[in-house]
C-alpha cells in the first residue's frame, strides 16, 4: 500500500520539474549565453568591489608616469598593471570605476524606458480608439529619427552630463516598448482567460495589469536585456562626442574621446575601454539570446 501511495506522490523524484527549473535548463543549454551570465556577473562584482580592487583613485594623477605601458610591456611596471593615460591615471582603476558608469546608466536607462512604455503600451491595447492612435502617432515621430541623433538631440536640449544622458537613452527607448507590449497586450486580449475575467467583473486597471501584463512579460524581459547593452553603447558613443558624462568621470566612452589622440603613440589607452565595451555588450547579448530561448515556448520544441 505504501509503494503504491509513494509513487502516486507529486513531491516524489518523478514529480515534473517547476517552472524555474525548466527555465534554467533551456538557458543553461546554451553554452554562450551561459558564458555571458558568467561574464556579466564577473563584471557586476568587478564594479561592485571597485574600490577594494582598484589599486589607485580613478582620478589621482600622477605627472611621473604620463602614459606609461602595461606590465606586460618591456618599460611596463607592477605599479600600473594596465597602464596610465596622458594624464598619468591608472587605467584599470579607471577601467573598474567605469564599469559602475556604465552599469547604472544601462539599469537606470532601461527602467525609465521599459516602465512608461508598458503603461502607454498597455493603454494602446486597451483603448484603440482614444488613446491608441494618439500613442502610435507619437512613437511613430520618435521611431522617424535615427536613435543616435534623437539622443544627441536631447542631450543638446538638456545639457550634458551623466543624468541627462540616461534619460535621453530612456526617451529613445520607450517607442520600442510600448510597439512590443501593444502587439502583445492585443493578442492576449482575444484569448478565454481575460474574457472570462471580464464577465467576472474585472475592471480596466486589473485586466491591464494583472491579468494581461503577466503574459506580456516575456518578450519585455528579452528585449530590457537587448536594450541593457543598447544603452551602454549610446552612453559610450555620447561620452565619445562629450555630450555623455564629462571628465573627469571614468566613463568608458569618455575614456575613448580622450585618448584618441593617442592610438599610434600609446594603443593600449584606446584598446583597453574598447574591449570592456566589447566584452560587456557582447555578454549581455549572448545573454538576451539565451533568455529568448529560453522564454519562447516555440523555440522551447526545436530544441
Amino acid at each position: 500500500m505504501s509503494a503504491v501511495l509513494s509513487s502516486n506522490d507529486p513531491t516524489t523524484a518523478g514529480a515534473p520539474p517547476s517552472s524555474l527549473q525548466d527555465f534554467w535548463r533551456s538557458f543553461s543549454a546554451n553554452r554562450g549565453a551561459l558564458g555571458g551570465l558568467v561574464f556579466l556577473v564577473l563584471v557586476v562584482l568587478a564594479a561592485l568591489l571597485a574600490g577594494v580592487l582598484a589599486p589607485h583613485s580613478p582620478i589621482e594623477q600622477y605627472r611621473d608616469a604620463l602614459l606609461a605601458p602595461p606590465m606586460w610591456h618591456a618599460d611596463g611596471s607592477a605599479r600600473f598593471p594596465l597602464g596610465t593615460d596622458d594624464v598619468g591615471r591608472d587605467i584599470l582603476s579607471r577601467l573598474l570605476h567605469g564599469a559602475r558608469l556604465s552599469l547604472a546608466i544601462g539599469v537606470v536607462a532601461v527602467a525609465l524606458s521599459m516602465l512608461p512604455g508598458i503603461v502607454l503600451g498597455l493603454l494602446a491595447a486597451f483603448f484603440p480608439r482614444r488613446l491608441g492612435v494618439a500613442i502610435l502617432r507619437v512613437m511613430d515621430v520618435m521611431l522617424a529619427l535615427p536613435s543616435l541623433l534623437l539622443a544627441i538631440a536631447v542631450v543638446a536640449v538638456l545639457g550634458p552630463g551623466l543624468f541627462n544622458t540616461m534619460l535621453a537613452i530612456a526617451i529613445v527607448s520607450i517607442p520600442g516598448y510600448v510597439r512590443l507590449v501593444r502587439a502583445s497586450a492585443l493578442g492576449e486580449l482575444q484569448k478565454d482567460y481575460v474574457i472570462a475575467s471580464r464577465l467576472a467583473g474585472a475592471g480596466p486597471l486589473r485586466l491591464m495589469f494583472d491579468t494581461v501584463l503577466p503574459n506580456c512579460m516575456a518578450p519585455v524581459i528579452v528585449t530590457a536585456t537587448m536594450g541593457f547593452s543598447e544603452a551602454i553603447l549610446t552612453a559610450a558613443a555620447l561620452g565619445f562626442l562629450g555630450l555623455g558624462a564629462q571628465p573627469p568621470m571614468p566613463e568608458w566612452g569618455t575614456m575613448l574621446a580622450s585618448a584618441r589622440d593617442y592610438i599610434e603613440r600609446a594603443n593600449w589607452v584606446v584598446t583597453l575601454p574598447g574591449l570592456a565595451i566589447l566584452s560587456t555588450v557582447l555578454a549581455i547579448n549572448l545573454m538576451g539570446d539565451g533568455l529568448r530561448d529560453a522564454l519562447d515556448p516555440k523555440l522551447k520544441k526545436l530544441q
